[in-house]
């Protein structure tokens, strides 16, 4: 695949799995601009993909993200590409879990999914072609302990993404969601105690954490101009956890 001509946007491209995809479209020939609210993080991983620019920006901040919009298009003309990976996470039990603990997950998972979408989608509608990517997680699909908040806003995600892949479809514009598993990265090193890292590789068929690069091979496709047919889908990249059930690993009835 390549996105010579095309400019991209990466929100959460600091790190992780956004970084990692912003890599790839660099390495394809995009024009790739990074988002991160770690401003002096974005503007290193903007020199190390590869990136023409790192924007500082709170995604939670409706005014800031449009700002933020209103500046790549300023500055390039438009934007073909946006993958939205700005997120935080959090393991904590539902009973646990305090007002300012929701409310923050809601604001930055969800509420920044959807100021970013709508901002990138009207730039994108006017334009008459677009490719949106969320990252949801299969937090977002199953009910797992520790991911009341996590959990509702990620499925949140989802709902959004479908909707809005409805509205675009007659603009030349795909809305897709990723649903990563257990992905190696920072936010996952800070989210998975050592219990859950044992309970999740129980649950997983491929028997291992995935790598930010996998994520961003599925990302790539969904962006890509042969995808044009696809539109409102959750692609899960999760070694077949949500297709799992009960796992009679070698050796199981010795």
């Amino acid at each position: 695949m390549t996105f010579a001509g095309q400019v991209a946007l990466v929100t959460g491209g600091a790190r992780g799995i956004g970084k990692a995809i912003a890599a790839q479209l660099a390495a394809s020939g995009a024009t790739v601009v990074l988002a991160d609210l770690d401003g002096d993080a974005v503007e290193i991983a903007a020199r190390e993909v590869g990136a023409s620019d790192g924007i500082a920006v709170d995604v939670s901040n409706s005014s800031a993200v449009d700002a933020m919009v209103e500046r790549m298009v300023a500055g390039h003309g438009k934007i073909d590409i946006l993958v939205h990976s700005a997120g935080i996470g959090l393991e904590r039990s539902f009973l646990e879990t305090s007002d300012e603990e929701w409310h923050r997950l809601i604001e930055v998972d969800l509420s920044g999914t959807f100021y970013t979408m709508r901002a990138v989608g009207q730039v994108m509608a006017t334009a008459g072609y677009g490719r949106i990517v969320t990252l949801a997680s299969t937090a977002g699909e199953r009910g797992g302990t520790g991911r009341a908040a996590y959990g509702a806003a990620k499925g949140g995600v989802i709902m959004l993404t479908r909707v809005l892949a409805v509205e675009l479809a007659e603009s030349g514009v795909t809305v897709n969601t990723l649903a990563p598993g257990a992905i190696e990265t920072e936010l996952v090193q800070r989210m998975h105690s050592d219990a859950t890292r044992v309970n999740y590789r129980r649950s997983i068929p491929a028997d291992r954490y995935g790598t930010p690069e996998e994520v961003a091979e599925a990302a790539l496709f969904l962006v890509s101009k042969g995808a044009s047919y696809v539109t409102g889908h959750v692609l899960a990249v999760d070694g077949g956890f949500l297709a799992a059930g009960v796992l009679n690993r070698a050796g199981w009835d010795q």
